[in-house]
């Protein structure tokens, strides 16, 4: 049963991270690789609040979401100004160096050696998340809630203009819209949201260090975004992530070899997703196209 309940934690976490990346790559049309890298930052953030001081969830998650949604500021400003490969590179190149910081800013971040023994989160400062049940409803509730911002914001009137700036940005510019403008605050956004899912995954797990937050947990992120489908309804990357956490651990029972398992599990779930993008190229539950 604690099996199952920490699959559901993981699943919850990676719906934030789908969520908050399907706001910048599937709504603005900005396929960024550095989503992993602000999750790394809102797990050491959000590390240091919980473990020098005792503050409420709310608290040390607003000021994740602020730190990481300033830290994105640093990217966004140069690289929304770019235009398809030359974008990729510039998220891609931030991504390396947040995790080079993290790496070698052994006096801060512990480095290679990685924080253990992190606090559980304190529910307005008094009552700890203890045991795997309590997080699996927290982190149940918390997906719930970041799904029905989501939801909100794509139906508001930013979201339309972030969707038509993915149809057809010269004519989003004529209509004297600031695209720029637009982008910045999607990745500020994007950004701020996968900072909470750092918190989380750390005060969870209790022990992060460098190897959780790079280049490749990134593509397992945009992978499960299109997986669900770019540019759709929140059940998209809804169905992308639970796709993506719950297939690989379902290869586990399939009852192969114990010497190849491994190996053949990579395999099998390799031809799943490239059969799936032969199928439905605009993903599970998708409406649109990586322009």
């Amino acid at each position: 049963m604690e099996y199952l309940l920490h699959i559901g934690i993981m699943l919850c976490i990676y719906i934030i991270l789908v969520l908050s990346t399907n706001l910048t790559v599937g709504m603005a049309n900005l396929l960024t690789m550095c989503q992993a890298a602000f999750y790394g930052i809102g797990a050491y953030i959000g590390t240091y609040f919980l473990m020098q001081y005792n503050l409420p969830f709310i608290v040390i998650a607003l000021m994740v979401m602020l730190a990481t949604g300033l830290t994105s500021l640093l990217i966004s400003f140069a690289s929304v100004k770019l235009k398809g490969d030359y974008f990729i590179l510039g998220t891609l190149g931030f991504q390396m160096i947040v995790y080079t910081i993290l790496y070698n800013w052994i006096s801060v971040t512990r480095g290679p050696y990685g924080i253990p023994g992190i606090p559980s989160i304190k529910l307005f400062g008094v009552w700890s998340l203890n045991g795997i049940y309590a997080y699996f409803f927290f982190a149940l509730v918390l997906a719930v809630v970041v799904a029905m911002i989501f939801s909100r914001l794509q139906h508001s009137p930013y979201g339309r203009m972030l969707k038509a700036i993915r149809t057809d940005e010269l004519s989003a510019k004529a209509l004297g819209r600031n695209t720029i403008h637009l982008k910045t605050w999607a990745f500020f956004i994007s950004a701020a949201f996968a900072g909470v899912a750092g918190l989380l995954y750390a005060s969870y797990v209790s022990y992060i260090d460098p190897t959780n937050f790079t280049l490749d947990e990134s593509i397992f992120i945009i992978t499960a975004l299109f997986i669900g489908g770019i540019g759709s309804r929140v059940w998209g990357p809804i169905v992308g992530a639970a796709v993506a956490v719950i297939l690989p651990e379902l290869l586990r029972f399939v009852g192969l070899p114990d010497a190849v398992a491994a190996n053949l599990r990579q395999v099998i779930y390799g031809l799943v997703l490239i059969a799936l993008m032969f199928v439905r190229p605009q993903g599970l539950l998708g409406d649109a196209k990586l322009k």
